[in-house]
């Protein structure tokens, strides 16, 4: 997320009442999540496990819990809660805006889409040409959706990450600034969720298909000419290259890429990344050439003791 103009160091650590270390007029451009941070961007590390991960990103400013070594070239933002304090620069960047119509103002509806009734489009919607947006559809702030894109009837695009800090007192969640990006040609079956990124964009590529009844989590970023089955769930900051196919009910692991043309059968968990090009099977997952195999193994189990049984 890009701030709407640069800010300084000493501007972001007043705004959230913390201190510094860095040129006080060290510029601020946004803030992004580690994967998809930029030079200029804050990143925030709460964890001791993370720390060099984050100080040695492409962040230039680092929102962390400890005073550490500064790197050169880049400043700190010294917070005794950097996951509070981050919400509080989403809070303030991209606060909530309360809807007053079905239908934003803001709202950019291209030539000859078709609106169908009770339909819900948040502030600063972009829906391109030639599309249809079918009956009871909620299209949250922000989202940019292309041309000729079919989004049928109880599909909620844009809802928050579903991203938790555990404290003692319960759980905080982590506020989401990003969008949702459908590009053209997508077509998004009845009743699918599209979580906005936290900081970035989820982006459904051109060309893709989703059937009823899918989940696509935060910041997952599904290429071109996707075929997605019913019932299948992937989780957040997933990369689904071009061209994968993937069967029904379906789970994936949070950050895992599939590779490109990669066919994922049904019911498989995908607990890892995959190279493309192959088809896999089960859980955990493994090429479907070798799970098959060692399914056809496993039936003869009974037959191999009772073998022994009568030697």
């Amino acid at each position: 997320m890009k701030f709407p103009k640069p800010h300084t160091l000493k501007a972001i650590a007043q705004l959230i009442g913390c201190e510094y270390v860095g040129n006080e007029d060290f510029p601020v451009l946004g803030m992004n999540e580690i994967h998809v941070v930029e030079s200029g961007d804050i990143v925030f590390v709460d964890h001791p496990k993370y720390y060099d991960k984050a100080l040695q990103s492409a962040a230039t400013i680092v929102l962390i819990n400890k005073n550490v070594e500064c790197p050169e070239g880049k400043a700190l933002l010294i917070s005794d809660d950097p996951f509070r304090d981050f919400n509080k620069l989403t809070n303030h960047f991209k606060p909530f805006q309360a809807a007053n119509s079905s239908i934003s103002e803001s709202a950019i509806i291209g030539t000859n889409t078709i609106i169908q009734p009770n339909c819900f489009i948040g502030n600063n919607v972009v829906i391109g040409d030639n599309c249809i947006i079918h009956a009871n559809v909620t299209i949250y702030d922000d989202a940019i959706i292309g041309n000729n894109v079919t989004i049928h009837s109880g599909s909620i695009l844009g809802a928050s990450a579903f991203y938790y800090k555990n404290r003692p007192e319960g759980f905080d969640q982590l506020v989401s600034g990003g969008r949702v990006v459908i590009e053209d040609n997508v077509d998004i079956g009845a009743l699918c969720t599209i979580d906005k990124g936290v900081t970035g964009d989820t982006t459904i590529g051109a060309g893709s298909k989703l059937d009823n009844q899918i989940q696509v989590g935060h910041d997952t970023v599904i290429g071109k000419k996707c075929l997605i089955a019913s019932q299948v769930g992937i989780a957040g900051c997933c990369i689904i290259e071009d061209e994968v196919t993937i069967w029904g009910q379906v789970g994936t692991n949070s950050g895992i890429t599939i590779g490109k043309k990669a066919v994922i059968l049904g019911q498989t968990g995908v607990t890892k990344s995959v190279q493309g090009g192959k088809s896999y099977f089960g859980t955990p997952i493994e090429e479907s050439r070798v799970k098959l195999k060692e399914l056809a193994y496993v039936k003869q189990i009974p037959n191999i003791i009772d073998q022994l049984k009568n030697k």
